[in-house]
C-alpha cells in the first residue's frame, strides 16, 4: 500500500471513531510514525485529508452495492446484501463525523451530498423498478416520493437525536431498510423476506 493510501486509510480509521474535528494532522502523523511533513507533501491541509478520506469511503460502499446488485438473485436479494454491507461498513461509526462535515468540511459534506442525491437516488430507483417488474414490490408504489423517504431514512440514522439511547448507526439504518422494505413489498415478496430472514439468522 503507498504512502498515501496508508494515510487515508488510517486517518478514516481516526475520523470515523472520532469525528474530524477532535483528530489533528499531529495525532494523525504520530499514529503513523510519520513527520507532519510527509502528510503535508501528500495533503494541502486537513480539509483536503478529510475530503479525500470520505470520498474515498463513500467510492468503495459505491462499489460494493454495484457489486451486490450484480450478484443478487432479485431485489430483496439485493436489499439483503445491502444489509449486510450496512453491518460491516458502518459498525462503530461515531455519527458525531456527519455534524463535524456539515460544520467545518463543506466539500467533504458536498461529497456525500452527492452521493446520496444522484448515485444512491439511481440505485434505490433500479431497485423498486427491478422488484415491481418481477412481482415482488407493489405496483403502485410512487418511486419519486419513496426514493426521498429511503434516502432521508439513510441521513436520520447519522443524527442521534433522532433516536435516543441509540448509539450503532448499523443497527438503526437496519432496522429503518428492514421496514422500507416489508413497506413496499407484495404479498409474494413479502414471503421471500421471510425465507431470506430465516436463511441469514441461520448462517
Amino acid at each position: 500500500m503507498e504512502v498515501q493510501e496508508r494515510i487515508l486509510d488510517k486517518a478514516f480509521s481516526l475520523f470515523r471513531q472520532f469525528g474530524t474535528r477532535s483528530i489533528t494532522m499531529d495525532d494523525i502523523a504520530l499514529k503513523m510514525g510519520l513527520s507532519k511533513k510527509t502528510l503535508y507533501a501528500h495533503f494541502s491541509d486537513k480539509d483536503d485529508l478529510v475530503y479525500q478520506s470520505v470520498s474515498g469511503f463513500i467510492h468503495s460502499i459505491h462499489q460494493e452495492c454495484l457489486a451486490n446488485k450484480q450478484r443478487s438473485k432479485d431485489a430483496i436479494d439485493e436489499m439483503f446484501l445491502v444489509m449486510e454491507m450496512i453491518d460491516k461498513r458502518l459498525r462503530n461509526i461515531n455519527p458525531v463525523i456527519m455534524l463535524d462535515l456539515q460544520k467545518y468540511h463543506a466539500k467533504a459534506y458536498q461529497a456525500f451530498l452527492d452521493y446520496q442525491h444522484q448515485d444512491l437516488a439511481a440505485m434505490i430507483t433500479e431497485n423498486l423498478e427491478r422488484g415491481i417488474h418481477d412481482g415482488l414490490y407493489r405496483p403502485d408504489l410512487n418511486i419519486r416520493i419513496l426514493v426521498n423517504y429511503r434516502i432521508q431514512g439513510c441521513t436520520a440514522s447519522f443524527q442521534p437525536e433522532n433516536f435516543p439511547g441509540e448509539h450503532d448507526m448499523d443497527k438503526v439504518q437496519k432496522v429503518l431498510l428492514e421496514n422500507f422494505l416489508y413497506g413496499v413489498a407484495s404479498s409474494k415478496g413479502y414471503k421471500l423476506i421471510e425465507k431470506y430472514k430465516q436463511l441469514s439468522q441461520n448462517i
